[in-house]
């Protein structure tokens, strides 16, 4: 969308819900950002976006596997937690019964 020089509507102020210090330990990315795979499994990528609703927020951790580039897992929630990322991703090793090396990459944190 950058390169055609198109965005997306924003109605409303913009709600900023991560405020990262730069004085916080990261984790290394061993994908090192580079988004291919030549097999199933080797490579997930999760997000945590959010969704505004009529009655609130609802949250949402997908992990999408970069060689299929289908959705792996998936969950949902009303609230922001560790548990809800972590449970898309304990769903996800176990539906796919995971065998070999796998790298799971998350931006900062989620």
């Amino acid at each position: 969308m950058r390169d055609l020089g198109i965005h997306g509507v924003v109605r409303g102020k913009k709600k900023r819900t991560t405020i990262a210090s730069d004085k916080d330990l990261r984790p290394l990315e061993p994908a090192q950002r580079v988004f291919r795979a030549d097999r199933p499994n080797q490579l997930w990528v999760a997000v945590f976006p959010y969704v505004a609703t009529w009655t609130g927020f609802v949250y949402i951790a997908f992990i999408t596997g970069v060689f299929s580039r289908m959705s792996v897992e998936w969950k949902a929630a009303r609230s922001m937690t560790a548990e809800l990322t972590l449970d898309a991703l304990e769903q996800a090793l176990w539906a796919c019964r995971v065998k070999g090396d796998l790298i799971h990459h998350s931006d900062r944190g989620s």
